[in-house]
């Protein structure tokens, strides 16, 4: 009876279907090309007079004739699955795989009805399900991803608690720093200047340690190194403890600054990232799972990420500096990046493009563009200067040269800032939460374009190219696998470590030195 399947028919289908072995095949296929999928499991059921309602269909599946796409697409129009919303419940009961699509449909009952939109919707129950399934599994290894690479390992761990105990009972670990004699060269515009803001403790040991192996004249060094008050103790004894001689370094803690009276726009600055941060995870503009994975980064909320933004506040007295990032390896000498002229530009980055044969700059990776940083459908972001730019590179942090007096004289931070406010205002839909895009639109007409050899980027995000890790440049480890984590990649570890001291009693104490040989 038409709408009605036998149970003979079945029978004679099953074994139809396991007397080829080109139909598990095709119907594999299905699961990516639907068209060939429907065909071959209709001659699969011997069923198309059942679940076609035309005889155009029924010619079709039975013996080819027509075009097969035209022929399906109409039959799927007349279903009207794609307006039917299926229900959760639906979609999880759904079969995961061929063998329990073919057996769900042997299990109908000569009783019950096969038609096309049935039949066509437990095939998209199952493709929703399915794609449900691989939708999860990628985000739950990202997950843990993103879980290890923001997690301190225990010996990093260690290691702070150790230093900041070693600072209250150890005199030595409370000297001065800079020692007295060397007080001067901090504000000395002679020496060349270099900022790191950050609590990683070993991080902030092995760009120091590196910039200083590669310095053709050391003795030129001034390190300023800004931490957290969390870390300040452990971070003051490492350095007391292990000099960097001949150059010089300091170590300051935030709280070490009068921020409430003499740095208003630092403390401004701060309400705004605590502010946002706390409205983040409310907003719809951005999927839940995507924030959760956003806010497992360390960069994303991290304070001292921002209060790069007031360099020439914290350094009143200097001209220049070089900013470094604490996932840097330096394996070249400063000295030439520091003297770069800027042409009255205020910052200097490193940006990876090509020149065409018609005198225009291509963007040679495209990940870099941006548009991957910005939202340029967002009629905010296209009035912007750089609305008609989208195409253009983008510069990153990792190593940045500034001119803090051209700093000075412009608005930056206060566009940065107000940058900052607009994307809360607008929830979060200028660009997910993060500190480079304000700095983009800020410094936006203030940047000079420095040579791409300078710099050797998103070691973190990529296995490192033969020869990357031997580049005379600075490497950055950005993205989730830090050379510090058991996650970093191959060839990162050794390189990292080969800047610490495996006879230090700190990094043996708290298993450092084996941890990062694992």
């Amino acid at each position: 009876m038409k709408g009605q399947i036998s149970s003979e028919a079945l029978a004679k289908s099953n074994r139809r279907y396991f007397s080829r072995a080109v139909v598990p095949t095709a119907l594999l296929a299905g699961i990516l090309l639907p068209l060939l999928f429907v065909r071959t499991t209709f001659l699969a059921l011997e069923a198309g007079a059942s679940i076609c309602s035309s005889i155009s269909c029924l010619s079709w599946s039975l013996i080819g004739e027509g075009d097969p796409s035209v022929e399906l697409g109409a039959e799927w129009r007349r279903t009207g699955v794609d307006d039917i919303e299926l229900n959760r419940a639906t979609v999880e009961s759904a079969p995961d795989s061929l063998e329990g699509l073919v057996a769900e449909l042997h299990s109908i009952s000569a009783d019950d009805k096969l038609d096309m939109t049935t039949f066509v919707l437990k095939i998209k129950a199952m493709i929703l399900h399915m794609e449900n399934k691989a939708r999860s599994s990628r985000l739950r290894s990202s997950f843990y991803r993103q879980l290890a690479s923001s997690s301190i390992p225990k010996s990093l761990h260690c290691l702070t608690l150790l230093l900041a105990e070693e600072y209250s009972i150890n005199s030595l670990a409370r000297s001065s720093l800079p020692e007295s004699h060397q007080v001067s060269r901090l504000t000395n515009t002679s020496y060349i200047h270099i900022a790191l803001l950050t609590d990683n403790i070993l991080a902030a040991s092995v760009v120091v340690s590196s910039t200083i192996k590669h310095s053709k004249c050391p003795q030129n060094l001034v390190f300023h190194i800004i931490t957290d008050k969390k870390t300040y103790f452990a971070m003051h004894a490492w350095f007391a403890l292990h000099q960097v001689y001949p150059a010089v370094v300091e170590v300051k803690g935030l709280h070490q600054f009068d921020l409430s009276t003499r740095f208003p726009s630092v403390v401004e600055t701060i309400k705004e990232v605590r502010l946002s941060k706390s409205v983040y995870g409310r907003y719809g503009g951005v999927e839940r799972e995507v924030k959760w994975l956003e806010s497992l980064k360390p960069s994303t909320y991290s304070l001292l990420n921002y209060l790069k933004m007031h360099l020439p506040e914290f350094f009143p007295k200097l001209r220049k500096v070089i900013l470094l990032e604490d996932d840097v390896v330096v394996q070249c000498d400063l000295a030439e990046l520091y003297k770069l002229d800027l042409r009255d530009n205020v910052i200097g980055s490193a940006v990876n493009v090509s020149q065409t044969e018609d005198d225009t700059t291509l963007c040679i990776d495209p990940d870099k563009r941006l548009d991957n940083y910005l939202n340029f459908s967002n009629p905010i972001i296209l009035n912007t200067p750089l609305g008609s730019e989208k195409d253009k590179c983008a510069w990153s942090w990792g190593v940045n040269i500034f001119d803090l007096q051209a700093w000075r004289q412009s608005n930056i931070t206060e566009s940065y800032q107000f940058w900052l406010k607009k994307n809360r205002e607008s929830e979060f839909m200028l660009w997910p939460l993060g500190s480079l895009p304000p700095a983009l639109l800020a410094f936006d007409g203030f940047t000079q374009a420095v040579d791409s050899s300078w710099l050797v980027s998103d070691l973190g995000w990529n296995k490192p190219a033969p020869g990357q890790l031997i580049s005379n440049a600075v490497l950055h480890f950005n993205g989730p696998a830090k050379p510090w984590l058991e996650i970093g990649y191959p060839g990162t570890h050794e390189l990292w470590r080969a800047h610490l001291n495996s006879t230090n009693e700190f990094l043996r104490s708290c298993a450092v030195i084996g941890w990062s040989t694992r």
